[in-house]
């Protein structure tokens, strides 16, 4: 009768989504208070080592027997001191959602869109016509406005076709000469390479002890004052530009790091995916020890995030989506989703500023330091809500290194090794991951090519096509609108046409390579003397960043979670360290290329040759792409991890 009570009691919490009940004998002398808005009991005193689950007394994991484990099924043991147990709220989920609502618009109003025109025309305001190296860019060009000004000096009519080559302007950079357009993918390489490393070495700080939300805010503080002072700066100091690109990107993608690194421990600890939950009703109808069986797989910590996954398959046939992957998905796109729809707001707002200082140099400025202000604000809430989700400690805190304020510093220095370190590790293990390997060699160039195509793009449309700053916005918005319904339909396009995840990545693929093909039309001759098509008026834009944007709400959304799923548990940070190096680490080339190619031709054009064979190769790699295979390499490499501690 007292078994059957206790049962009743764990389906009436699953119910109500409360947290996994203590053994009896915990719930006596543990003072609880009752919160005045939810239906959930909180510890006064939080334990020490697993949040509301263990109290200090508690034994570890590695002094538990079996005997342990299947009496208290129902709670969720700490696989390591100081692992918060606790299930993922939705108070933890909206500190998720708004930083991706801060952090995104950064991507999209900012690195995408008006930094490399800022940079660009900051660079423009000291460079030459590439015909004498003597007239000033800013006699052919207006500081008040990107279009030239036409014989009586009227600043209204702008130029449909290309300008002349020699119309070009050159601006003094390292003892060379490059084309201005160039400065701004030159900077956003070098940028690139920084952010590589800065990612690599704070990766062991992101993956273990409690450091990666504390990152995430120091990343998130520096790159918003980063793009505010673009605001006091002029082209006398266009270099000072650079360097301040520099630093917003490099914050950026290391914070995207430590937020994607939250993505698989927010799923993990889902009440809708933990297992207690999942088969308390099952258990009451068991008679074989159902419930025992799986209840060891909760227990290894070992166990990846997809439970329950084995060396065997029941079918020939592919595994239908993990609950896992589905909320994982869903996780995803709704952050990008948001992050999109914030992006949409503010480039609203970048039309208003534009308009009302006139489209200058400065409105840009301005505009980036609005941008800075928003990923402030919007951080603030991600600092309240969201958790630090402690990681496993480094080997060296295993090995006894105190918490005294001494040893402390010099455990950051140990943070600091590990890191690189553990990357050799970590692409050492990777190799033996087959899916890892393929995922990253076509994530590597898809991503390059994202991250390309739209700073070509939208210098592209600012050089060669003369597009004023608020038609360059409102492709922005364009694009962003068209983000949000990706993000939030490509989940239900998928399931309507049957396809996986990995298909679904295909289709994005294969839609995004129409972009550079379309531009590439403008080699044809009949489609020039046509004088539409190909890229040569400026409204063709429009449907193309319509395109580009819903592209990339699926690529977004789907790679990230995807590559949650094929990583071994309790290494997150690290593998998606590796994954920020593919994915930030690539674009390195992308733009550099670009730019040698825009200075060795005189414009950016060609560089659609270029763009085109990078889209179209990761067809290949995602082609062989096995999630179920994945997921099993994963779950055995991360039992080896385990035994190496």
């Amino acid at each position: 009768m007292e078994q059957l009570d206790t049962r009743r009691n764990l389906r009436r919490e699953h119910r109500n989504h409360l947290l996994p009940s203590l053994p009896e004998h915990d719930l006596d002398d543990t003072p609880y208070i009752s919160s005045p808005t939810r239906n959930i009991f909180f510890p006064v005193q939080p334990p020490a080592v697993c949040y509301a689950y263990e109290k200090p007394r508690h034994r570890p994991m590695n002094s538990m027997d079996s005997s342990d484990i299947e009496n208290d099924s129902s709670s969720a043991a700490p696989r390591y001191e100081g692992e918060d147990c606790r299930p993922t709220s939705k108070k933890e989920l909206l500190g998720f959602y708004s930083y991706s609502a801060g952090a995104e618009i950064v991507v999209i109003a900012a690195v995408s869109s008006f930094m490399p025109i800022a940079l660009e025309e900051l660079a423009r305001g000291r460079g030459f016509l590439q015909t004498d190296r003597a007239t000033p860019c800013s006699a052919f060009h207006s500081t008040a406005s990107f279009t030239p000004s036409n014989t009586n000096g009227s600043l209204r009519p702008r130029m449909m076709s290309p300008p002349a080559k020699g119309a070009q302007c050159l601006v003094p950079f390292l003892g060379t000469e490059i084309n201005t357009a160039s400065f701004a993918m030159y900077t956003f390489s070098i940028s690139v390479l920084v952010q590589a490393l800065v990612v690599i070495t704070m990766s062991g700080a992101a993956d273990h002890g409690a450091h990666r939300k504390r990152l995430l805010l120091s990343f998130a503080v520096i790159g918003a004052v980063a793009l505010m002072l673009f605001l006091p700066i002029d082209s006398s100091v266009y270099v000072l530009g650079a360097l301040w690109a520099i630093i917003a990107n490099v914050c950026l993608g290391a914070s995207f790091v430590l937020l994607n690194a939250y993505l698989p421990l927010l799923v993990r600890w889902h009440p809708s995916v933990q297992k207690p939950s999942f088969n308390l009703t099952e258990s009451v109808h068991s008679d074989n020890g159902g419930l025992e069986s799986r209840d060891e797989d909760v227990s290894d910590p070992s166990a990846g995030l997809l439970p329950g996954t084995t060396g065997k398959t029941a079918s020939s046939f592919p595994a239908a989506p993990s609950a896992e992957l589905v909320l994982s998905t869903r996780i995803s796109s709704y952050g990008i989703g948001f992050g999109y729809l914030a992006a949409l707001v503010v480039l609203i707002f970048s039309i208003l500023i534009v308009r009302a200082t006139g489209e200058s140099n400065f409105s840009l400025r301005l505009v980036l330091f609005f941008v800075g202000c928003w990923w402030v604000l919007f951080t603030i809430p991600a600092a309240y809500c969201l958790r630090p989700r402690p990681g496993p400690p480094i080997e060296a805190a295993n090995k006894g290194i105190s918490l005294d304020p001494e040893p402390q510093k010099q455990s950051w220095l140990s943070y600091l090794t590990y890191s690189w370190k553990n990357l050799g590790k970590t692409i050492v293990r990777a190799r033996r991951l087959k899916d890892v390997l393929l995922f990253l060699a076509a994530w590597f160039m898809v991503s390059d090519a994202i991250a390309t195509v739209s700073g070509t793009a939208i210098l592209f449309a600012k050089t060669t096509l003369n597009m004023k700053p608020a038609a360059l916005i409102l492709i922005n918005i364009i694009t962003t609108t068209c983000g949000v319904c990706g993000a939030f339909s490509w989940n239900r396009v998928s399931r309507a046409l049957g396809l996986t995840p990995t298909r679904t990545i295909l289709a994005c693929v294969i839609l995004f390579e129409l972009i550079p093909l379309y531009g590439l039309l403008g080699f044809i001759p009949a489609v020039r003397r046509w004088g539409v098509g190909g890229l040569q008026q400026p409204w063709e834009m429009y449907p193309l960043g319509a395109v580009y944007g819903f592209v990339l709400g699926g690529l977004s959304s789907y790679c990230r979670s995807l590559f949650g799923e094929l990583i071994p548990e309790g290494s997150e940070a690290a593998f998606y360290a590796l994954y920020a190096v593919t994915d930030k680490g690539s674009s390195v080339f992308g733009p550099a290329i670009v730019g040698a190619i825009t200075d060795a031709t005189g414009e950016i054009r060609p560089a659609f040759w270029f763009l085109a064979a990078l889209i179209a190769v990761p067809i290949i790699p995602f082609s062989f792409l096995d999630v179920d295979r994945g997921k099993r390499e994963a779950a055995a490499l991360a039992k080896e991890f385990a035994g190496e501690l």
